[in-house]
């Protein structure tokens, strides 16, 4: 009976502190709460939100450089694919708001022009990253997506040098309901 109980404890304890780890993989989110409040602050200006996301995916692709130079341990593969997820999910935060924009014929060249300058590099930190157990799947996953989000960004600044051509009337405009309807 004694041996039954405590064997159940020890399953029960394995259960719960599985929830734990579970709990720890599952990512809160990929924005500082300063980092949110900017995103506010930006409000609804394409190129400012943009230039924000660029900047903050910026400062993860310098994180993680400067964690891949540590030696290798536990803790290190954690906070690397912790970090690699967060990337990920910021990368794919960033095409979602360009597809937006996009869409909205909103003018964001200026940005668009700093971002396709800064995803190969981001793609470059990405490829130097060897290729450990712990990590390896998130980082294959940020290197799709940082492929994407590069080609995005080309397509989409060639779409719109494109547009304003033919829209000069539109340009420097937030989004497109923001012209003056015609009497």
């Amino acid at each position: 009976m004694m041996r039954k109980l405590g064997v159940t404890f020890l399953l029960l304890g394995l259960l719960m502190g599985g929830e734990d780890l579970c709990a720890q993989k599952m990512r809160h989110g990929t924005l500082t709460e300063a980092e949110v409040e900017q995103v506010r602050e930006a409000g609804i200006f394409p190129n400012e939100r943009v230039a924000l996301y660029t900047k903050f995916l910026e400062l993860r692709a310098a994180k993680i450089r400067s964690l891949s130079n540590r030696p290798k341990s536990g803790d290190r593969v954690l906070e690397l694919d912790g970090l690699l997820q967060d990337f990920t999910s910021l990368m794919d935060e960033m095409g979602s708001n360009l597809d937006q924009y996009s869409d909205r014929h909103s003018d964001i060249r200026k940005a668009l022009k700093t971002l396709t300058e800064a995803t190969p590099r981001w793609l470059q930190v990405l490829r130097a990253l060897p290729g450990e157990s712990g990590f390896d799947l998130s980082r294959k996953e940020g290197i799709e997506s940082g492929e994407e989000l590069a080609d995005q960004a080309k397509r989409l600044l060639s779409e719109q040098e494109e547009y304003f051509k033919t829209h000069k009337d539109e340009k420097g405009q937030e989004r497109n309901d923001d012209k003056k309807p015609e009497l």
